[in-house]
């Protein structure tokens, strides 16, 4: 995500992408897979896999935005952000449903005063003014992160309790540029604790409707005349036909994936396609709703498609999986929390080295 940032200023390299599998599994990259990394880049042939790394090389060959990486300037916001880290990992990790969880709530609330007071005295909308900034790429992999989690663990909703922390992201949302890293509530929620070794779930009632409604929609999550708390951004009229293509440009390699299934898997998709395109509601074969929750389940952000779309595509999934008429309840498998080897790519890896997918890039469930 911050390589992609650092595109906001102009600058143009080449940048790869990949899912991050969980903490402590050996990294190896390939042509055409990065994995187990969170950001890299590849510029001038050398690969570059650590944040910091990254934006010094970025400032050393297109120079800084604002203010260079080890300004000591920058270094007072810096500590904030590792502090907000901390506060967040505490009170994300412990405790458990049920226990007392005052204190850490308490505890990050007051670092995240502590950064929209930073904002308001940088003169906002971002850390450092009017401008997106080093500090701004310094905060937003983890504070997207602790938007999603805390919405979903703790029914903490980030950008709603800190107003100055939804102007700031409402600010990078005017940017295409982030609007094409940007990923969703869904997404976090479910990569994370087998990065962080396990994520609480506070157990109150606002808490489980909020992780309910985030699985399982009606999307958006936000109750009728309240804000979206995922993005200040309007739904594209293209949304739903951006959703539809991706879904015909990989239909072999999922199709792949459900070989004791694949033609009324074939039809189910056909009927959360017709659904999509024309609002019309079609049951699908008996027995197809699992088949179709788990690909509802294993969408991801932006890595398959952009938010709104990745939101068009869930609920056609998942209205016609209401449909099936031998078991509109059934679930998919569950989504893992030990690890997202769930997410296999071989089927979609397969079809691009065989030109099935021409022009899709390689290493991703959709291609």
């Amino acid at each position: 995500m911050l390589v992609a940032l650092a595109a906001c200023g102009g600058k143009s390299y080449c940048e790869k992408s990949a899912e991050w599998f969980a903490c402590g599994e050996e990294v190896e990259f390939t042509d055409e897979e990065l994995a187990d990394c969170e950001e890299a880049l590849e510029l001038d042939g050398r690969l570059i896999t650590e944040s910091d790394r990254i934006l010094e090389a970025l400032e050393q060959n297109f120079g800084p935005l604002g203010s260079y990486l080890n300004d000591p300037q920058l270094q007072p916001l810096r500590q904030l952000e590792r502090q907000l880290f901390r506060a967040w990992c505490q009170w994300l990790c412990s405790p458990s449903a049920g226990a007392d969880d005052s204190r850490p709530r308490q505890q990050f609330r007051q670092r995240a005063n502590a950064v929209e007071q930073a904002l308001a005295a940088g003169g906002g909308p971002f850390f450092q003014g009017a401008e997106l900034g080093t500090a701004d790429l310094i905060f937003v992999p983890f504070m997207e992160r602790m938007n999603a989690s805390l919405a979903y663990y703790k029914g903490y909703l980030l950008r709603r309790e800190h107003p100055a922390i939804e102007r700031w992201f409402a600010a990078l949302e005017r940017r295409p540029s982030y609007l094409g890293s940007q990923s969703d509530f869904h997404t976090h929620a479910h990569d994370l604790p087998p990065q962080l070794g396990g994520c609480q779930a506070s157990g109150d009632p606002e808490q489980q409707n909020l992780a309910a409604r985030i699985d399982r929609g009606p999307w958006p999550i936000a109750a009728a005349g309240q804000a979206d708390p995922e993005t200040s951004q309007p739904e594209p009229a293209d949304a739903a036909l951006v959703a539809i293509q991706r879904l015909v440009k990989h239909r072999e390699p999922l199709l792949a994936r459900q070989p004791q299934a694949t033609e009324s898997f074939d039809l189910a998709l056909r009927c959360a396609l017709t659904w999509l395109a024309t609002g019309t509601p079609l049951p699908p074969p008996a027995g197809t709703a699992a088949a179709l929750r788990a690909l509802r389940d294993r969408i991801s952000v932006p890595r398959d498609m952009p938010l709104h779309a990745a939101r068009k595509l869930r609920q056609a999934l998942e209205s016609t999986a209401l449909l099936d008429p031998a078991d509109p309840g059934a679930s998919g498998p569950p989504i893992p929390s030990q690890h997202r080897r769930d997410q296999d790519r071989q089927a979609f890896l397969a079809a691009a080295r065989s030109g099935a997918l021409a022009g899709a890039p390689a290493g991703t469930i959709w291609g």
